[in-house]
């Protein structure tokens, strides 16, 4: 699993070195949870409608997603090479019907959760990655309020808590804690985990539902542009795209 994470954040650093593209620091931080998901947890046949299904609701982080689909081989990996450039399906966020294994839209945040939940109501068993700062969104706690309320246990939603979203730090934007309290008072069963220990992460997605006729949370603590030194929890690298020499140091440091 290590080095297929590796692989899986170079390819992502190739992507938006090669396009000059953003968000390079949110695909980084959830890239050792989409890896575990798809390398060791997710049941997926796309010929098979009672397959899983994963959501990347914050679509802005779509790199990491279509890293580990080409990894996993849903479609050949020459089609990173054409990410935000002219006539590519990889858009600049994940689109439904665009690529192999894309299962929704995303790029206005919130909406992931909503859509997950409704999947796990006509009983698929579904895994939604939100944002901290799309935790702010009205529609998260809508669905939160929905899924327990129908006692949604296939429905797994992990945050990808790095702390910082697009204009500062998230519990000085907005303060989410104490996050924990706030989601179990919604009904769900809650974890904290730390978002880059492969054996943590898949542990816990192993042990979904953590409790019947209860969705589950997975708090994943998280460092934004994790890997890379100076990009490590810096705002900046959710707007910025690497230099060539900082693309080369990126690439050491994997």
């Amino acid at each position: 699993m290590k080095e297929t994470a590796k692989e899986v954040k170079k390819k992502i650093l190739k992507m938006v070195y090669d396009s000059q593209c953003s968000h390079v620091g949110s695909a980084l931080s959830c890239a050792d949870i989409l890896t575990v998901l798809y390398f060791k947890i997710l049941s997926i046949d796309l010929k098979k409608p009672d397959r899983d299904r994963f959501i990347l609701s914050k679509g802005h982080a779509c790199t990491a997603l279509y890293a580990v689909l080409a990894e996993k081989g849903f479609f050949p990996e020459e089609a990173l090479d054409t990410y935000c450039k002219d006539g590519s399906k990889l858009f600049g966020h994940s689109t439904i019907n665009s690529l192999p294994g894309i299962e929704a839209s995303a790029g206005s945040l919130g909406h992931g959760l909503p859509i997950g939940a409704g999947m796990a109501l006509a009983g698929n068993r579904i895994f939604v990655l939100m944002g901290d700062g799309e935790c702010d969104e009205g529609s998260v706690w809508e669905a939160a309020l929905f899924a327990s309320h129908h006692k949604l246990d296939k429905l797994t939603a992990i945050i990808d808590y790095n702390k910082i979203q697009a204009f500062g730090e998230t519990n000085k934007v907005l303060n989410l804690e104490p996050l924990k309290d706030k989601w179990e008072s919604f009904g769900w069963s809650v974890k904290e985990i730390d978002g880059h220990n492969l054996d943590e992460i898949e542990e816990t997605l192993k042990n979904v539902p953590f409790e019947k006729d209860k969705p589950s949370l997975i708090i994943a603590h998280t460092i934004k542009g994790k890997g890379v030194s100076f990009m490590e929890n810096q705002l900046a690298w959710h707007y910025k795209s690497p230099t060539k020499e900082q693309y080369e140091q990126a690439l050491k440091e994997l």
